[in-house]
């Protein structure tokens, strides 16, 4: 129940595509992330993913269209939508998904996190 300053974790880690958890709701993980560069092209079948630009901005790809979240921004990928995230440079990110939620939706990525560390 105390709160939790996002630029005090986001010093804690310098790691790009490696969620860290930071907070429990309702069976849903709060994460933080660093994103840089090109993800995997993935979907969560049973999960829609909550993304929000804390620092920098990113873009979404979709197999139809290509959209940029600016800073300060919000998305919510409805669960079964292929997407793709990209950030030209570092971004900081606060994303809300399930605790079962697997960040590659499956695809076998070396940068998969099975169990996202607690900071």
């Amino acid at each position: 129940m105390n709160p939790v300053n996002l630029a005090e974790k986001l010093k804690d880690f310098s790691d790009h595509w490696s969620p860290k958890h930071i907070g429990d709701l309702d069976g849903y993980h709060v994460k933080l992330a660093k994103i840089e560069g090109d993800f995997v092209w993935h979907a969560h079948e049973e999960e829609d993913e909550f993304f929000l630009v804390v620092n920098g901005r990113f873009r979404m790809d979709y197999r139809d269209k290509q959209v940029w979240i600016e800073e300060g921004d919000m998305v919510v990928v409805p669960k079964g939508v292929e997407h793709k995230p990209f950030a030209p440079e570092e971004c900081s990110i606060l994303l809300i998904e399930k605790a079962t939620t697997d960040h590659t939706g499956g695809v076998d990525d070396p940068r998969r996190v099975e169990n996202p560390e607690r900071i």
